[in-house]
């Protein structure tokens, strides 16, 4: 089957992401949700560039309903900046749509100092009044006193009349949206580093984290999503990342001795395993063309997966990282096998 042959259900457009919830078919999975205790409401699909989508299908990205969208200023910046000018268009100074659409961006250079010269790239870059949430990138084993480094700027960085949003004024001119957002609206950082994320799960200078999960690498789950309430309304919003594994191990692979006929997980499913979690708000994707937008959408709005076929693909995920053999796995536990 040609993956434009399958039927999509459509969800809300765009311009009716403020009340969605109000309009959308009662589902386990909601297709939009509050981002932790920030006042952002995003798309349960993030969309990177990693995948150098055009900014043609960013756009027709968009339309469909996506409005989480991700960007590096530094490190791979030219596989990003294919999606750049469709950025622009949603979000530059001039858009009439900035406030539909939430703008993550990332620096993966982790220090202090060079704060305002992110800053400065992507303002120039994307010609933007504000940042919903700026990352800091790639935080490893080694990058806690970095990283604590860098968060102690958080008070100057975050919200309305900060130190930094006056010297972006100062640089690039006040607008009505400067002064109401502020250059930053939120914080975030992204972990490689799953005991590193728990210190900082709690922490008031830090709003967004960012962690690695998919079926091969659950640590987040009890070290990271269990830790949350989702009752609680101050609780930190959690973005994943690497649903889908790697390119040297590509979770829709089939792992070595999975009997015939067993349920291989499309690439929707994999996004529907970390959105199946406790507190997850976003799965980030790196789609690369509209048929992938549509399939993943369409994915999502099958709901969360069931007990079963989760337990399966914490089994699949076991196969594939050479946890388990095949044969110490009970029949019970394999779905769908001839």
């Amino acid at each position: 089957m040609k993956i434009t042959d399958l039927a999509l259900p459509l969800i809300a457009p765009s311009n009716a992401i403020a009340t969605v919830t109000d309009k959308s078919p009662q589902s386990d999975l909601p297709f939009y949700r509050k981002l932790g205790r920030t006042d952002l409401t995003v798309s349960c699909l993030g969309l990177g560039g990693g995948g150098g989508i055009s900014s043609e299908d960013t756009l027709y990205a968009f339309d469909r309903g996506i409005n989480y969208f991700f960007y590096s200023s530094d490190l791979h910046h030219y596989i990003y900046s294919s999606m750049a000018d469709a950025l622009r268009k949603l979000c530059d100074r001039r858009s009439s749509v900035r406030e539909k659409v939430v703008l993550a961006t990332v620096t993966y250079i982790k220090s202090p100092e060079a704060a305002l010269a992110a800053l400065l790239d992507q303002f120039v870059e994307l010609r933007i009044d504000y940042i919903d949430v700026l990352f800091w990138g790639w935080i490893g084993t080694n990058d806690n006193q970095a990283l604590q480094d860098c968060l102690q700027l958080s008070p100057d960085l975050r919200g309305k009349n900060s130190v930094y949003q006056r010297t972006i004024e100062r640089m690039f001119g006040t607008s009505e949206r400067l002064k109401k957002m502020g250059a930053v609206r939120y914080i975030g950082a992204s972990f490689h580093d799953i005991n590193l994320a728990r210190q900082w799960l709690d922490s008031p200078l830090l709003d967004v984290v960012m962690v690695r999960h998919n079926v091969a690498h659950r640590s987040a789950q009890n070290q990271i999503f269990n830790q949350l309430n989702t009752r609680d309304s101050q609780r930190t919003g959690i973005v994943t990342f690497k649903s889908t594994g790697s390119h040297s191990g590509a979770l829709w692979d089939i792992p070595a001795g999975l009997p015939a006929g067993c349920w291989q997980p499309s690439v929707p499913d994999l996004y529907r395993y970390s959105l199946s979690q406790n507190c997850v708000d976003v799965c980030l994707t790196g789609l690369r063309s509209r048929e992938e937008i549509d399939v993943a959408i369409a994915g999502v709005q099958k709901g969360k997966l069931t007990p079963a076929e989760l337990d399966y693909l914490n089994v699949y995920g076991d196969l594939h990282r050479n946890r388990l053999k095949v044969q110490e796995v009970p029949p019970e536990r394999l779905l769908y096998c001839a």
